[in-house]
Parts: structure tokens; sequence; C-alpha cells
């Protein structure tokens, strides 16, 4: 069988597609409160876009506390679990206001969502 060019066009594109607020899972949506998730997108806190292997503290444009400009890590799999699960302890002084996710499968759906805001 023989498929139309247009098919492969339609699957390329798809991978382009920016995810949105609307593909959040339930369990990001105390984050939509301060975040966006548009690149360039202005909050209470940083846009959350490419977040996943960008240095901590460093989104231009973003006032953060002296203590997360001073942090020494990337945002990846085991920095963001400690971070949304009890950030005030990760970093004391931090500005974000979020008492952290308590429920393993909620952690991890937010983390997944995280990784596709590229």
């Amino acid at each position: 069988m023989k498929l139309s060019p247009l098919v492969g066009v339609a699957a390329l594109a798809m991978l382009y597609v920016t995810p949105t607020l609307a593909d959040a899972p339930p369990a990001f949506s105390p984050c939509k409160a301060c975040h966006k998730v548009e690149a360039g997108g202005k909050g209470i806190g940083p846009s959350l876009f490419g977040v996943v292997g960008r240095k901590a503290g460093t989104l231009e444009g973003f006032a953060y506390s002296e203590n997360m400009k001073k942090a020494d890590w990337t945002w990846d799999d085991a920095h963001l679990t400690t971070w949304l699960t009890d950030p005030k302890a990760m970093v004391a002084g931090t500005k974000m206001a979020f008492p952290g996710i308590k429920k393993p499968e909620d952690l991890a759906a937010v983390i997944a969502y995280l990784k596709t805001l590229k």
C-alpha cells in the first residue's frame, strides 16, 4: 500500500505541536496560578517552557531569590522531584509559595508534562 505524502507531512507536523495548558494533567492545576507554559510567558513565577534541562535560577527576565540564583544544578528528574515535593526545603528563602505535590503519581504526571514543554 502506498501512502500519500500528506500522511508524512501530518506526522512530521505533530512532532512540532507545542503542548498547551489544555494538555496538562490535573495535578498541574495549582501551577497554572503562577506559571505560564509558553516561551516568554510572564507570570508570578518564571515560564516553565524549556524548564527541563535549564540551569536553575537562570531564566532571563525573572527576579529569582538570591538563594535560587546561587543554585548550581540543572532541572532534571531528580531535582524536579525534590523541588516539586517541597520547594522550601530545597531552597531556603525561595519565592515559591507552594506546599508541594504529595502523591507520587501526580508528581510523575507533572514532571512528564514539563518534559513536553519545549
